[in-house]
């Protein structure tokens, strides 16, 4: 997967390597499939997820389901043997185009986390202590030396994380996006 997404971005992000959105398209499309998840995840809008852009080519999503832990709480593997699974493709996708990605999954007191150099693991999963209730995060760095001069945008009232076709009714769950990068405090919206 990963070489497809390096040669082809626009494929997954919607804009090509070189177009000075792709690194705002790809924070969108984290976000946008965390709160449209695959069907066996969660309904469309019902998911809570937040994400903090922590620099220009830094950024992590957090969500409120655990897909990857089987019912025993032990974690299901997927690409390259990362706890990126089918049902997170985009955060994969993001991860292929980024210098290093962490992802953390946990559920009933038990968490793992794992750090990946793209998309391939730097180590197998290891166990964390984990916060209550359950949920996902990834922590993206993008690879500067992919993206160039493209950053994520400072406009994130104009984040728009629902795609052409969505037509799901409004769900119980929102987005909140937060922008640490102002000297002056974070910057916040609210999607629902």
């Amino acid at each position: 997967m990963a070489d497809s997404v390096r040669k082809r971005p626009g494929m997954y992000f919607g804009v090509g390597r070189g177009d000075p959105r792709l690194a705002t398209e790809v924070l969108r499309a984290v976000v946008g499939h965390a709160f449209h998840p695959a069907a066996k995840v969660a309904a469309s809008h019902t998911p809570h997820v937040v994400a903090d852009i922590n620099a220009d080519l830094a950024f992590a999503v957090t969500d409120d389901q655990a897909d990857t832990l089987t019912e025993p709480g032990l974690p299901r593997l997927g690409y390259e043997g990362s706890l990126l699974t089918a049902e997170r493709w985009s955060s994969a996708a993001a991860a292929a185009v980024s210098s290093r990605a962490v992802v953390e999954v946990w559920r009933a007191g038990r968490g793992f986390r794992q750090t990946l150099a793209g998309l391939r693991p730097v180590e197998p999963p290891t166990e964390f202590d984990a916060p209550s209730g359950a949920g996902t995060r990834v922590a993206f760095t993008l690879d500067a030396a992919f993206f160039g001069s493209s950053v994520i945008t400072t406009d994130i009232a104009a984040l728009d994380v629902h795609s052409p076709c969505c037509a799901e009714a409004a769900g119980a769950g929102e987005v909140m996006v937060r922008d640490h990068r102002s000297g002056s405090g974070s910057t916040e919206r609210r999607i629902a």
